[in-house]
């Protein structure tokens, strides 16, 4: 689910590997099924509305953030998101989309990640408190994923992994985009 402003970075690199290197079919599904924008100014077209996403279709939900997330005009996907949930296929969230999971209260009893404690704390319907994990990389809770916005790599690996994807060769693909975070031999980040 991409919306108008969309954080381009999230899902590129999941929505490339997934479709170029695991021959994965990926639909991309807005509020209205309407064209959206990215923050970097990408315009993509949607295949279908959020209303026409059936889990009996798909084998996972993934919503990207943005800057909408933290406004009024925030869609409220919470009938698409628990029927995922019940149908137990992936449900993943990052940055500002995790927000979507919070207030349906998909995260109340699981342990989750986000950009952060007090943005999902000040959230209508959000209940999950305890289950917060600080943390860089994403996590999976079984069938759910959440990631800070600045996990894409991470969030990338959990999804594939919880579709059943996941292979040394999908792990060694995804280090080398986290190659840049690890320390080099004089101990700093390069």
């Amino acid at each position: 689910v991409l919306c108008e402003g969309f954080a381009d970075w999230e899902c590129a690199l999941l929505m490339a590997a997934a479709r170029t290197h695991l021959g994965v079919d990926i639909e991309v599904a807005t509020v209205d099924g309407a064209r959206v924008t990215s923050m970097g100014g990408l315009d993509v077209s949607a295949h279908l509305s959020v209303d026409a996403l059936d889990p009996a279709g798909f084998d996972g939900l993934v919503i990207c953030g943005g800057a909408i997330w933290d406004t009024n005009e925030a869609p409220d996907l919470s009938s698409t998101i628990r029927a995922f949930d019940r149908n137990k296929r992936v449900v993943a969230a990052i940055c500002g989309g995790v927000h979507a999971l919070a207030t349906c209260s998909l995260l109340d009893r699981i342990d989750h990640t986000g950009n952060s404690a007090e943005s999902l704390a000040a959230l209508t319907g959000y209940h999950g408190a305890s289950h917060y994990r600080d943390q860089p990389q994403a996590m999976r809770s079984g069938h759910v994923v959440t990631a800070a916005g600045t996990a894409p790599i991470s969030f990338t690996g959990e999804i594939l992994h919880g579709l059943g994807l996941g292979s040394p060769e999908l792990d060694g693909f995804l280090a080398l985009y986290g190659r840049e975070h690890r320390p080099d031999d004089s101990g700093s980040i390069g």
